[in-house]
């Protein structure tokens, strides 16, 4: 005969996490679900190979300092790495931000996520952390370990007495466009449930305003229309932090004030889009 026991009513005797940290476990699933496709660990490895390159470069004028006249390591030199690690953070934003939130849109995961104690903008930090990880990885952290290599290569503090804004221009550089490039898709992602869909918006938006840069500057005979451009204002807002001739007659405050602009938008639209019962305990 089998028995039946009581059920009754018992505490909780698990950990109770504070309010807060549930972005954390967001972000942590979504960074181990990319590392497990191979697909992505290629783009990521590929990302990597402009810092090889570049680090045979710093190592050759090292031991052969002739070869300076030719491969100048100086601020120029990480300007130019941070601008074409952009092409990396164009593919890694397809790859890993259009079904950050598509995904969850298209299997009606979105209600589910915020009927728990779980607020909005812990759901957005989570998704926008997972982006934000790997494009830093792919940016901010091969140009720091440059600047390390050419400490460790010269075998002395030189280069960094002689180039002290290199180190904080980098960074700033790398977050800026990085930021402006994790909140915009995620932006997108949120306003379709296909994430084919999303890539081709991300993709057009980037192109188009390329595109509408260039016939702009063919009529107009002038490159004070860049604004146009999420590239032109990025590159313009790199020579100003690098403190290099600007490329464009587009002022510095302008790009700076658009980029802003589309960054305020898209949070504007994460908010409006990623809704739910939110319940607090």
């Amino acid at each position: 005969m089998s028995e039946i026991h009581d059920q009754t009513y018992r505490r909780y005797a698990g950990n109770r996490e504070p309010m807060g940290r549930a972005w954390t476990v967001i972000a942590w699933a979504g960074i181990r679900a990319m590392l497990a496709r191979k697909m992505f660990l290629a783009l990521m490895l590929l990302a990597w190979i402009p810092f090889l390159v570049r680090a045979v470069q710093i190592y050759a004028v090292t031991m052969w300092p002739q070869a300076r006249d030719f491969l100048p390591v100086n601020a120029q030199l990480f300007q130019r790495f941070v601008e074409q690690q952009g092409t990396f953070v164009f593919f890694i934003c397809i790859y890993v931000g259009s079904g950050l939130i598509a995904n969850d849109l298209r299997a009606n995961a979105l209600q589910i996520y915020l009927s728990k104690p779980l607020f909005r903008m812990e759901y957005i930090a989570g998704k926008l952390s997972i982006l934000l990880f790997f494009l830093l990885e792919a940016t901010l952290l091969p140009a720091l370990m440059l600047i390390a290599l050419q400490i460790a290569f010269s075998g002395s503090l030189e280069f960094f007495w002689n180039n002290l804004s290199v180190i904080p221009a980098i960074v700033l550089a790398c977050v800026i466009r990085v930021i402006v490039a994790a909140v915009s898709m995620l932006a997108l992602s949120s306003l379709s449930k296909s994430t084919r869909y999303v890539a081709v918006m991300y993709t057009g938006i980037i192109f188009f305003t390329e595109a509408m840069y260039g016939v702009l500057t063919f009529v107009t005979g002038s490159t004070r229309v860049a604004w146009v451009s999420i590239t032109g204002n990025l590159d313009n807002l790199t020579d100003a932090i690098f403190r290099q001739p600007a490329r464009y007659e587009t002022p510095m405050l302008v790009s700076l004030l658009v980029l802003a602009c589309l960054v305020v938008v898209s949070l504007s639209v994460l908010e409006r889009r990623v809704r739910g019962v939110e319940v607090v305990s």
